[in-house]
């Protein structure tokens, strides 16, 4: 696994569990749930484009 790859996983695992924790404080309908959700979405499809399967 290469750093680049590492990072991006670690990006994508932490952007899930800030997602998750601010929508259990606030609700799914949050913006800022919603905004970390964009977010989420654009690190995987990273990860999808750049990392070989």
């Amino acid at each position: 696994m290469s750093t680049t790859e590492h990072d991006l996983l670690l990006q994508i695992e932490n952007c899930r569990v800030e997602m998750i924790s601010q929508a259990m404080k606030t609700s799914f309908a949050n913006d800022e749930v919603l905004a970390l959700s964009v977010k989420l979405d654009q690190l995987l499809n990273l990860y999808e484009s750049q990392c070989p399967k």
